[in-house]
């Protein structure tokens, strides 16, 4: 690769990194072209990009957001799966991809410009779907709410009851 490809290929990999919410490093190798071409089918279903550069190329793109963080994570073949909206999304679709093709390692990633390992991706990749956490988020915002309007209607409610009552016995007495 001639000088001015590799600078155009270490801006390129900048400015996905600069964009990516979450970027998961793979090692491909043992994988088949038709299994590359069904992970890539997923990732890219999912919204999401994968991409292979040289290792070199990868560790100077990546230097201005996590510094030499990712250069454990680079010997051998390395594919970077790049997330933009949801970061949960690529560490499930590897994973699982993982457990079916064990040609498929997770090496480590990226998590809003802070380095974790092939753990922290399992971990990231067991976390519920988006919308259930913010369901979860929205029950909890909740709760004091509705505990506080129950204590809150409880004197009218006692005072309805008793109105209640008091006319009630003031029917019976009149019939």
């Amino acid at each position: 690769m001639a000088r001015p490809e590799k600078e155009a290929t270490v801006a390129e990999l900048k400015e996905k990194f600069s964009r990516a919410q979450a970027v998961i490093l793979t090692n491909y190798r043992g994988l088949t072209v038709a299994e590359m071409t069904e992970l890539r089918k997923k990732l890219r279903e999912a919204g999401l990009e994968y991409r292979v550069a040289k290792n070199t190329l990868t560790r100077l793109a990546a230097k201005d957001f996590v510094g030499d963080g990712l250069d454990p994570y680079l010997p051998g073949p390395t594919g970077l799966a790049f997330a933009y909206d949801d970061p949960v999304a690529p560490a499930k679709i590897l994973s699982e991809f993982a457990k079916t093709h064990k040609a498929l390692e997770i090496k480590g990633g990226v998590l809003q410009n802070k380095v974790i390992d092939a753990e922290g991706v399992k971990a990231l990749a067991e976390l519920p779907p988006r919308e259930v956490l913010v369901g979860q988020l929205l029950g909890l915002l909740q709760s004091p709410i509705r505990r506080l309007v129950t204590v809150l209607s409880g004197p009218q409610r006692n005072l309805v009851y008793a109105l209640e009552a008091i006319r009630k016995k003031k029917e019976a007495e009149a019939s």
